[in-house]
């Protein structure tokens, strides 16, 4: 029996396996500081107790996407310690709030398996949930992951490819948001005058700011959600392959992306759910990454007179800003980034 875990390889999955991932992870005030200081997101909410506590939180909520990434990050070992890629999400929710002391645990099931073409890798399709220190789900995604082979020799899996929605429905959407306080929400305080009934489906928003990525960044936040990919830490490995140095996590992109959606979503403070997502092309340490929004649709949430959703597709750049949106040549794009984000009324 090995003392050391090699991670598993394409052929070690099949569909129907469950696994439960370590470790058990408190989040604490100070998790919060760090991932404010890697993306100087600001909103309101997220941002002051007092805020939070005016408007109907007990305390500030921890980040939506901390919670996504701490809980993503427990199943690296498991499911993508020897991944090529991270392809793609849906049907991610986002269920309870999380709150600095409460202690989240994650769990997997394999629901597709697909070995590509070539033989040497194929894609696994996961559902991952994470709940906290009373086994409420928090939050609930599905990934697909490209995998390596460590046995080209072994026999292709029967191909399942997992039918997934489109989009989250909006009958699913509110249930981590308590009902909100709008008289005591101060816009100047929260950052824009604009609400809900501000946007339009069809607007696009340049997000304006560009942020330049450095590896002691992404190495830090990939550590502080210990996640343990091989690609993000190891140059020495790295320098041998395809792109010749460490990838930057795909969740470091979209926390940049979201922490430069505030300069024209200020008052979206939470993320309800994550309807799909792709990562374009690699994003490496020296590049500058901007960010601009396309709403995509408007809608009330049954039962809430409070807070409405608007769906939101965010798209990331590399070294390139947004000043003209059609004009954006494809080869810059590195996040397209589908989400429901409620706002007050």
């Amino acid at each position: 029996m090995s003392k050391t875990n090699p991670g598993n390889f394409f052929e070690d999955f099949y569909v129907g396996q469950k696994i439960k991932h370590a470790t058990p992870r408190t989040i604490s005030t100070g998790d919060v500081a760090l991932y404010t200081s890697l993306y100087g997101s600001r909103f309101a909410v997220q941002s002051g107790d007092s805020f939070a506590e005016a408007v109907g939180y007990k305390q500030s909520p921890v980040d939506d996407l901390l919670v996504f990434h701490i809980v993503f990050g427990k199943t690296v070992a498991d499911i993508s310690l020897n991944a090529v890629a991270n392809l793609g999400y849906a049907d991610c929710r986002f269920l309870k709030p999380v709150y600095p002391g409460d202690s989240l645990t994650a769990s997997s099931e394999i629901i597709g398996v697909k070995q590509n073409s070539n033989g040497k890798t194929g894609v696994v399709y996961v559902r991952s949930s994470g709940r906290n220190q009373r086994g409420e789900v928090v939050l609930e995604y599905v990934r697909w992951v490209m995998v390596r082979k460590a046995d080209l020799a072994a026999p292709a899996p029967e191909t399942v490819v997992p039918d997934l929605p489109q989009i989250v429905a909006v009958n699913d959407l509110g249930s981590a948001c308590p009902h909100i306080n709008n008289e005591c929400w101060d816009t100047q305080l929260a950052g824009s005058p604009c609400m809900w009934g501000d946007y339009r489906p069809g607007e696009t928003i340049d997000h304006v700011d560009g942020m330049t990525v450095e590896n002691a960044e992404h190495m830090m936040a990939t550590r502080l959600y210990q996640n343990t990919a091989k690609v993000h830490f190891n140059q020495l490995e790295q320098k041998h392959s395809r792109f010749g140095q460490r990838l930057i996590y795909g969740g470091h992109v979209i926390s940049l992306a979201r922490a430069l959606s505030f300069n024209g979503l200020a008052n979206g403070f939470h993320i309800a759910a994550i309807n799909g997502g792709s990562h374009l092309a690699p994003l490496f340490a020296g590049d500058t990454v901007y960010a601009w929004s396309k709403v995509l649709d408007s809608c009330d949430l049954p039962g809430r007179s409070d807070v409405g959703a608007l769906r939101i597709r965010t798209n990331a750049a590399k070294n390139a800003n947004c000043l003209q949106l059609p004009e954006k040549p494809d080869e810059n794009l590195i996040l397209e980034l589908d989400y429901w984000v409620i706002f007050p009324k």
